[in-house]
């Protein structure tokens, strides 16, 4: 997919060339342009020293080259214009070389998960909901108002005989306790039973 073929080297390829080409013409222009004002100065002085028929002629040469000038001016649009293209469709290319790969991923997914698939998996969640829904409505429905009122009694019981906290004392605490000496704790003697 991702090899070098002739379009992959011909679309550089054109650009460059056409690059070059408008660079050409360009340079062309400079020339003609410096060469008209040295016409124009040389037709001045031509009319100064009486030779009208002389400058007449330069002029008529100078006014077929900025012909050309402008000539040149639409060759390089056009140049520009086709460098723009193809730069454009290399840009459009990889845009369609990026749907077709999308395309192929999407394809090779669908292959994987078909709609009868998904299809088959909805109806297996919706049926596990529907009969989880059923147990719950069971178990709702099949005890009495003093089964309910059992259950909440024995959950209670058994809340209070895992939370077993001391009772608090009713006397207030004193607000500063007094200092003692260090308890000294003898060690206890052991009785031997005789035998």
């Amino acid at each position: 997919m991702g090899g070098i073929g002739p379009g992959r080297i011909l679309r550089p390829m054109a650009s460059k060339q056409l690059k070059q080409q408008r660079d050409k013409l360009k340079q062309y222009q400079k020339r003609i342009s410096l060469h008209l004002e040295r016409e124009r100065t040389v037709a001045l002085q031509l009319l100064k020293d009486g030779k009208k028929e002389k400058a007449k002629l330069l002029l008529k040469k100078k006014r077929y080259q900025e012909q050309l000038l402008e000539k040149t001016d639409n060759q390089i649009s056009n140049l520009e214009r086709m460098v723009q293209d193809i730069e454009f469709t290399q840009i459009e290319m990889k845009v369609i070389e990026g749907l077709k790969i999308g395309n192929e991923c999407l394809n090779k997914m669908h292959q994987v998960m078909s709609v009868e698939e998904v299809e088959r998996i909805i109806d297996e969640t919706q049926d596990a909901i529907e009969y989880q829904r059923q147990i719950d409505e069971m178990l709702a429905g099949s005890f009495t108002e003093e089964d309910e009122d059992a259950i909440l009694a024995e959950l209670d019981a058994i809340t209070q005989e895992q939370i077993d906290l001391p009772e608090v004392p009713s006397e207030p605490l004193p607000e500063k306790i007094p200092e003692t000496s260090p308890i000294r704790v003898k060690p206890k003697t052991e009785l031997v039973a005789a035998s």
